[in-house]
Order: C-alpha cells, then structure tokens, then sequence
C-alpha cells in the first residue's frame, strides 16, 4: 500500500487537457482516475460530457463516470462519500488515485469538507455569482458578516468562491453555515490533495473549445441525442441543464436552426470555461500551469519517487 500525504488532483477549466496529463500519467505511474465532473456522473451523455473512450478506459482504470440518471441528484455529500471510498481503495491497492475534473464544489468539496443542502443549488449560485459582479466583493462580504460573522472571520474579503457558498447556504436553508456545522450537516475532509492547476492563455482555450464543439458534432452528437429524445428522456436532460444538450434538443424540437444551436453552444462552453477559470484563478492552494507538459513534468517529479520506494511521502 502507497504511502501518500498528498492526493493529486488535476483541476482546470473544460478543454484544458486535464484528462490528456491523466493518460499520461499512466504511462509511467500506476494511476486510477476519479472524475470530478458533475456532467460525466451523468448515463446516457456520452459525446458532448466528453467522456474517455473505451480505449482509454481500456489503458487506465476511470471512476465516478456513468452513476446516475439524467434529472437525478448527486450531492457533494454523496461524492465525498465515493471518491473516499475509491481513494481508499486504489491506495490499498497500490495504486495512486488522481482526482480529474473541473466541479469547483466537488473539487472544494474533497478539500474543505462541506455543508450538505437537500434543494437544487445551481440558479441561486448563479444568481449570486451575478450579484458578486454588479454589487462587488467587498458589499457581498458585508452580507455575509451580518449572515454569519463566524465564517467571514475565517473568510478573505476577497474570496469571492468561499463568500458566495455561505451566501448560498444561508439563502436555501434561512441558516448559517456555521449552525449548519454545529447540527452534523456537514463533511469533513478525509485527505489531503495537492492541486496542478492547468490554465491556458484564454484565446487558446477559447479556440480548442470551439473545435471540440465541431468534433462532438462530426463525432454524432446530434444522433445520440435524437435517440436519447426517442427513449423519453429529453425532460430529465433539460433538467440536468448540461451545456450541448438543451440546445440540440432546441433544434430538435424546431425552435432554433442548427447552426444556431451549435453557435449557442460554442457561446455557452467560453462562458463557463470563464467562469471555471475565474474561480480556479482564485484558488491559493492550486499550482497554475498554462502549459500542460509543465503540469505533467510536476507531478511526475512529485510521485514517481513515491512508487519506486512505495513509502516515501510527498510534504
């Protein structure tokens, strides 16, 4: 059994290449890899979630793909909950689990622990993120100092991620995320992670977005979602609110064009890259890299000792 203080986990905007460092990690380590992607959880999405293919799958074990329907809910709570367990697991085995993905509350999740809340989160984040940029950080770090004082002392004003979160918890549940922690409702952290964060200069990112758009196209995008359509499960799609899907059904229900829904894609993938990589940028204890050769020499320097005396620790 692997030794490991640290847990890798690579971590960036969509179309930085994360899962590409992965593969080739595996080359020379023994890596399992567990998503933290809130889209690839989802059965069904195959092509546009950018899920491996089963020749990768085939080159390196994957986890937390394919788990649940589409509409179904997956809580933070639920992923600390498995991604422990098969960390647990592939170290026991000698293995080295590195954690894939992009979901800023899973990745925070695993890290920080977290507050479990039963309603659907996603317009009130959103909702706030908005009201973050209209009003500031400093005016919404005032809020939460009224909300919950004990949590802004432990919170940077400028911690936009952190100050929204509380926010969030006190506007679904009419509670603190401090009383929320004194009632068990929350998670703790089991590991410690080192976090390689891929950056890429933005245009580039912008650019390999919008061509990963015309292969999910080529790839047979629009057939899989037609067939998905056939078998009754275009609401339970459209309430997943994944970016590719609700447009394509758009166009195939006759409301949009479909050089229209695929623009609308492409629009849609650069707005949440931005708003991936907003958040990533903000993350102290995440190592940048806007070079994925970079990224990949890093951690190799970091755990390939680790293997080859199969109990040295990274600090």
């Amino acid at each position: 059994m692997l030794d490991l203080r640290k847990i890798p986990a690579i971590c960036g905007p969509t179309g930085s290449g994360k899962t590409a460092i992965a593969l080739r990690l595996s080359e020379q380590l023994p890596v399992e890899i567990i998503s933290a992607d809130s889209r690839q959880i989802l059965k069904h999405l195959n092509i546009g979630t950018a899920k491996p293919s089963e020749e990768e799958k085939r080159r390196v074990p994957f986890h937390l793909i394919d788990i649940v329907e589409p509409g179904e809910r997956f809580s933070a709570f639920r992923f600390i909950d498995e991604a422990n367990r098969i960390i647990g697991e592939i170290l026991t085995r000698s293995g080295i689990p590195v954690v894939v993905g992009g979901t800023g509350l899973y990745l925070r999740a695993l890290t920080d622990g977290v507050v479990e809340i039963e309603q659907d989160d996603m317009a009130v984040r959103e909702q706030l993120e908005r009201e973050m940029e209209a009003e500031g950080a400093e005016a919404m770090y005032r809020r939460l100092e009224e909300i919950d004082p004990l949590e802004a002392a432990k919170t940077h004003p400028n911690n936009k991620v952190r100050v929204i979160r509380a926010l969030e918890i006190h506007r679904l549940t009419g509670r603190s995320k401090s009383q929320l922690i004194t009632t068990g409702a929350y998670r703790k952290a089991s590991y410690d992670f080192e976090h390689y964060c891929l950056l890429p200069e933005r245009q580039s990112l912008y650019d390999t977005i919008n061509a990963r758009v015309d292969a999910m196209i080529a790839a047979g995008l629009v057939s899989e979602i037609e067939t998905l359509r056939r078998e009754g499960l275009a609401q339970p799609i459209r309430k997943s609110n994944v970016i590719g899907y609700n447009e394509l059904l758009d166009y195939l229900d006759g409301t949009r064009t479909l050089d229209e829904a695929i623009s609308l894609i492409k629009q849609n993938s650069r707005r949440y890259a931005k708003r991936q990589y907003t958040w990533f940028q903000h993350q102290t204890d995440c190592r940048s890299f806007s070079d994925r050769n970079a990224a990949l020499e890093a951690i190799l320097a970091d755990y390939r000792g680790i293997v080859e005396s199969g109990t040295k620790k990274l600090d």
